[in-house]
C-alpha cells in the first residue's frame, strides 16, 4: 500500500484530499484538504469523530449547531509564518464553513466520545516554538497539542527552511505497551514556497520491515503507520507540512533512533 496520496483536482466540493483510517490501513487518523473559492460554502457532519478546522490559507466563517464564529483568518498564504485560525468540533455535530475569500482548509479528524464543546483556537492560543539547530532548525506552531482538550487529536504545524531537516533526528512513536512511547498514526500535509517544490520524506522501522523514501510534491499527504519519518528539504523550496496524530493514548511520547540521537547534542554542528 502506498504511503503517499497525490493531491487530485477539486472535486464539486472543493475536496482535494481524502485519507480515510480504512484508505490508510490504520484505526484513528483521517484527513481532508479543500481549496474553496470566495463564497462558496462546505457542510459536515462530524459523526462518530472529533474534528479540528485548520484555515491553512485564506478567510472563513464558521458555525456548528451551537456556536458561530464569524470573520476568521489571518493569513492568505501559510508562508506568512503566523499561526492560523482553527475550529473544534466534537463528534455528532453538524458544521458549515462560508469562504469569506479563496480558501485553503484542512478537516483533521479522529475517534471521539467526549463532550467537549465546539471553541475556536485564534492565533494567540497557539504555541510557537523554534526546534533544532544548524540545518536541523524548524519553527512549530503547536495548534492542538496534548496539552490542550481534545479527545484524540493531535495537531500541529512546521516550517523548515530550504535545505534543512525536519521530523530529524529520526523519531518514532509506534508502540502501545511501551514506557518510553506513545501509538499515534500521522499524516504529513505538504506544502512548498514556490509551489513546484518537493522534499525527500523516508519512512522506515529498525528491522527494515517498512522502509520507503517518498518525494512529497505540493498538497501531497504522507502518511505514517509506523516507524521513523524524516523530512529533508529541497534548495530552493522552503517546506511547512501540516501534522495530525492520534491514537489510543492521547500524549505525544517518542524515542529516538539511536544511531542519529548524537544529533541533539552538543557534538551538533560539529567543528569543521
Amino acid at each position: 500500500m502506498s504511503l503517499i496520496s497525490k493531491a487530485q483536482q477539486p472535486d464539486s466540493n472543493g475536496r482535494i484530499q481524502h485519507v480515510t483510517s480504512e484508505s490508510a490501513g490504520w484505526e484513528y487518523v483521517g484527513f481532508d484538504a479543500y481549496l474553496l473559492k470566495k463564497g462558496q460554502s462546505l457542510k459536515l457532519s462530524s459523526g462518530d469523530k472529533e474534528l479540528c478546522l485548520v484555515l491553512v490559507a485564506g478567510f472563513a466563517s464558521v458555525k456548528t449547531r451551537h456556536a458561530e464564529f464569524p470573520n476568521l483568518g489571518k493569513r492568505l498564504s501559510p508562508f506568512e509564518r503566523i499561526p492560523p485560525y482553527s475550529v473544534y468540533v466534537p463528534h455528532n455535530d453538524e458544521v458549515e464553513v462560508y469562504a469569506d475569500s479563496d480558501l485553503e482548509l484542512a478537516v483533521c479528524n479522529a475517534p471521539s466520545k467526549g463532550n467537549l464543546p465546539a471553541r475556536l483556537i485564534a492565533p494567540e492560543d497557539v504555541g510557537v516554538e523554534h526546534r533544532g539547530k544548524g540545518r536541523n532548525q524548524r519553527l512549530v506552531h503547536n495548534i492542538l497539542p496534548d496539552n490542550k482538550e481534545a479527545d484524540s487529536l493531535l495537531v500541529v504545524e512546521v516550517y523548515t527552511d530550504e535545505g534543512a531537516t525536519s521530523s530529524y533526528p529520526s523519531h518514532k512513536h509506534d508502540q502501545k505497551t511501551s514506557p518510553d512511547e506513545t501509538y499515534l498514526e500521522e499524516t504529513y500535509y505538504h506544502r512548498f514556497d514556490p509551489e513546484p517544490g518537493f522534499a525527500m520524506q523516508r519512512v522506515y522501522t529498525d528491522d527494515r520491515s517498512l522502509d520507503e523514501c517518498m518525494a512529497p510534491y505540493n498538497r501531497d499527504v504522507v502518511t505514517v503507520p509506523r516507524g521513523y519519518h524524516p523530512v529533508a528539504t529541497i534548495a530552493g523550496y522552503d517546506n511547512y507540512y501540516l501534522n495530525v496524530m492520534a491514537g489510543p493514548v492521547r500524549l505525544w511520547k517518542f524515542t529516538w533512533e539511536k544511531d542519529h540521537a548524537w544529533v541533539n547534542s552538543d557534538k551538533y554542528p560539529r567543528s569543521k
